[in-house]
């Protein structure tokens, strides 16, 4: 069964190992050092330059169409043997958006309120980036739905750092 992780920056080489995943994606603001994992091939890493917010800001990247793009080729890509692991620095906003995204481009038999559920009872603390979540909205042409999830389960407990957990995609 193919299954999406999502950790913090800190956890990322723990999280690779537990999973036994062999993709990685890595959202973190541009110019933030990361050691890619040696389970994890250089062709199976993809490291989206992105900063955590939701207007244009000097100094950062605001996320974009191209962003989205990227993400979900790399996942159409991505062979489903193995599990994916997604991290941005906290855990918390950049990455459970993407995993978001990538459930609803991979699972359309699945609603976006159904997977939004999910992703609340799997963690506590994600508040998914909306911006992300409406780039994908617009691309995947799904109508509003995947926002209007996102909002319906609200902002996530607040924390530092958001635990590790997993989203089923079946």
């Amino acid at each position: 069964m193919a299954r999406l992780y999502v950790c913090s920056l800190t956890k990322v080489v723990d999280t690779v190992r537990a999973s036994g995943a062999r993709s990685l994606v890595t959202i973190l603001t541009a110019g933030a050092s990361l050691v890619r994992p040696n389970e994890i091939a250089p062709e199976r890493h993809l490291r989206l330059a992105v900063s955590d917010i939701d207007a244009t800001r000097d100094g950062h990247v605001l996320a974009s169409c191209e962003h989205i793009e990227s993400l979900l080729a790399f996942a159409d890509a991505w062979d489903r043997r193995e599990p994916l692991v997604i991290h941005c620095y906290a855990g918390v906003s950049r990455s459970p958006a993407a995993a978001f995204i990538l459930a609803c481009a991979l699972a359309p038999q699945r609603s976006e309120c159904e997977l939004a559920r999910e992703l609340r009872r799997a963690s506590p603390t994600a508040t998914p980036n909306r911006r992300l979540v409406a780039l994908a909205d617009k691309i995947l042409a799904r109508d509003g739905r995947m926002s209007e999830a996102i909002a319906g389960i609200g902002r996530g407990a607040d924390c530092y750092e958001g635990a590790p957990f997993a989203l089923e995609l079946a």
